[in-house]
């Protein structure tokens, strides 16, 4: 029976079998990349559907889209700046008791709502564009998601 020798606790080689945590600015141009492709998918998922609306001459129903996908937009890049600021100030204040949350964030988080719901309001109720069509097309954010997801689940990132 051979014994193997235990690794010494003084060396500084790292173990090669133990994963390396990606740093901060590795993470970050990870999630920014990330999030520029899900912006780039919910846009084409939104254009693709307002398209064929159009072509199938449903004006209204395009329009809809149209206005659905662009309030999807803003409304993930609100969250994200948002959500962003949130783990900034977070990790600024680690080991502080209770931590400070600019009311600029909170203003965003229901800014977002407000904001769609006037939008939503305005052009249904004016335009009379068919409020289905306007929520199908913030559904395209679901999609710009699913779609980004599946990309790098079928390209292999991590």
């Amino acid at each position: 029976m051979t014994e193997t020798p235990l690794p010494s606790l003084n060396s500084t080689k790292p173990d090669p079998a133990t994963p390396v945590a990606p740093s901060p600015e590795e993470q970050a141009r990870f999630h920014e990349r990330y999030s520029r492709r899900i912006l780039l998918y919910t846009f084409i998922s939104g254009l693709a559907a307002a398209t064929v609306a159009a072509a199938m001459q449903a004006y209204r129903w395009s329009a809809g889209l149209a206005v659905g996908t662009a309030l999807a937009l803003l409304n993930y890049r609100w969250l994200d700046q948002a959500l962003g600021g949130m783990v900034t100030a977070a990790q600024a204040q680690e080991g502080a008791t209770k931590a400070v949350v600019p009311v600029s964030l909170y203003a965003k988080f229901m800014g977002r709502y407000l904001l769609i719901g006037l939008t939503l309001y305005v052009i249904v109720e004016f335009f009379r564009v068919p409020i289905l069509a306007c929520l199908v097309g913030l559904l395209a954010l679901g999609s710009g998601t699913i779609i980004a997801a599946l990309q790098d689940v079928f390209s292999g990132n991590k």
